[in-house]
C-alpha cells in the first residue's frame, strides 16, 4: 500500500512539474468556403521541433514549452495562415482556424511581370544558397533536398530576383543535426540596393545520432551557433543578464553626418525594461532607435571579416533598428513581437539558415 502510494505521489509531482513547464494549444482547422474539416493539416509552432497533423475532423492538439511562438498552419492549395500564441494566453483551447483557398488569380498577376528562369539553379543557386543558408561554417554541411520545388524568376524592369517554392524546402543541416522544413513564404533580392529579404516558417526535427561522438558533435556546434545569437540576446534581456552573457548595449546616434556609439551604465533603464510576472513577458522601448549590440564571448568569423573588413575584429557588433513609438514584447523562450518593426543589420545578418536553431533549444 505505501509503495502505491509513492508510485501515485510521484506520478503526481512528475505531472504537475510538466504543466508547470508547458503548455498545450488545441483547436481545429477548417475550410474557409465550405467549413469542412481539414485532415492532415500540418500545425506546427514555427522555429521549433513541435508540429503535428489534424485528424479526420480536423482537430489538432500541441504542447509547446512555455513562452511564446507563431502557430503556423499549411494545407496544399491553400494559404498558410498564422497566429500568435504563448503560455498566458487564455485562449489556447479550441481555436478555430480558417484556411483560404489559393487565388491562382492573384499568383499570376504577382509574376506577370517576370519571368520564371528555366535554367535557374544554375544562374542563381549559389546565390540564393549564399543568401538563404548563409556563408558561415555550418553552411558548408547543409543541403537542399527537394531543389526542384524552387523557381527563381527575374525581373529586368524592376531588376529584382524572386525565389518561390511550390513545397516546403527541405533541409539537411548535418552540422547542427537538424532536419528543416522551411515553407518559404517569399524571397526577394533587389540588385539595385543588393538587400535580400526573406520570410518563412521553418520547422525542426532533430536528427538521431549514429553514436555518442557524433550527438555530442552537434551539441557543441548548437551552443557555438547559440553565442552571441539574437536568439541569446533576446533571452538574456529577459533574464537581465546581458553583461553577464557577455552583451553590451549602445545607443548609435548621427552627429554630424557620423555615426558614434554611446556606451551604457544602465542597460535596462535605457531600454525602458518593464516586466510583466502575470504574462511572463518583458517589454522594451529604447529611448534612441538605433541601437548597438556588443558580444565579446567570441570574435566574429574569419570569412566574415574577410567580406568585412572594416568591421570590428575583437568582438561581434550588429545593429537593431527600431520603429518609432513601438517596443517589442519578449518572451522567456526568446520569442519576441512584432518581429516586423525591428531590423537587424551588421553581425547577425551574417548568421542565416545554416546556424538557425528552434526556441525549444536549451543552453547548458
Amino acid at each position: 500500500m505505501k509503495i502505491r502510494l509513492l508510485l501515485a505521489m510521484l506520478l503526481s509531482t512528475l505531472f504537475a512539474t510538466a504543466q508547470s513547464t508547458s503548455f498545450s494549444v488545441s483547436g481545429k482547422i477548417i475550410n474557409a468556403e465550405t467549413k469542412l474539416p481539414l485532415q492532415a493539416a500540418s500545425v506546427f509552432a514555427q522555429n521549433t521541433t513541435f508540429g503535428t497533423a489534424t485528424d479526420a475532423s480536423g482537430h489538432f492538439t500541441l504542447w509547446l514549452p512555455n513562452g511564446g511562438y507563431d502557430l503556423v498552419v499549411t494545407f496544399t492549395g491553400f494559404q498558410t495562415e498564422t497566429r500568435r500564441i504563448s503560455t498566458a494566453d487564455e485562449n489556447n483551447k479550441d481555436i478555430v482556424i480558417e484556411l483560404k483557398l489559393k487565388e491562382k488569380e492573384m499568383e499570376a498577376v504577382s509574376v506577370v511581370s517576370t519571368s520564371e528562369v528555366k535554367d535557374g539553379w544554375e544562374k542563381y543557386g549559389n546565390f540564393f544558397l549564399e543568401q538563404f543558408i548563409g556563408k558561415t561554417e555550418n553552411s558548408k554541411y547543409c543541403s537542399i533536398l527537394n531543389k526542384e520545388a524552387i523557381h527563381f524568376y527575374f525581373s529586368k524592369k524592376r531588376n529584382r530576383l524572386k525565389v518561390l517554392a511550390t513545397e516546403p524546402i527541405r533541409i539537411e543541416n548535418a552540422a547542427l543535426g537538424y532536419q528543416i522544413k522551411y515553407t518559404l513564404d517569399s524571397f526577394t533580392h533587389e540588385y539595385a540596393t543588393q538587400i535580400s529579404l526573406y520570410t518563412g516558417y521553418p520547422l525542426f526535427e532533430e536528427k538521431q545520432a549514429t553514436d555518442e561522438t557524433q550527438k555530442l558533435t552537434w551539441q557543441g556546434a548548437r551552443q557555438k551557433a547559440y553565442q552571441g545569437s539574437i536568439l541569446h540576446f533576446m533571452r538574456s534581456v529577459f533574464q537581465r543578464r546581458l553583461k553577464e552573457e557577455g552583451f553590451e548595449v549602445q545607443y548609435v546616434v548621427n552627429i554630424n553626418n557620423r555615426d558614434s556609439a554611446l556606451r551604457l551604465k544602465d542597460f535596462y533603464t535605457a531600454l525602458n525594461y518593464q516586466k510583466d510576472d502575470s504574462t511572463q513577458t518583458v517589454e522594451i522601448k529604447p529611448n534612441q532607435l538605433q541601437l548597438g549590440v556588443i558580444y565579446t564571448g567570441e570574435k566574429p568569423a574569419p570569412d566574415y571579416l574577410h567580406e568585412n573588413p572594416n568591421e570590428p575584429s575583437n568582438f561581434q557588433f550588429s545593429f537593431l533598428s527600431f520603429l518609432p513609438n513601438r517596443s517589442i514584447i519578449i518572451e522567456q523562450n526568446g520569442y519576441f513581437f512584432e518581429q516586423n518593426d525591428i531590423t537587424i543589420n551588421a553581425y547577425w545578418t551574417w548568421d542565416k539558415v545554416a546556424n538557425l536553431l528552434p526556441y525549444d533549444f536549451t543552453a547548458p
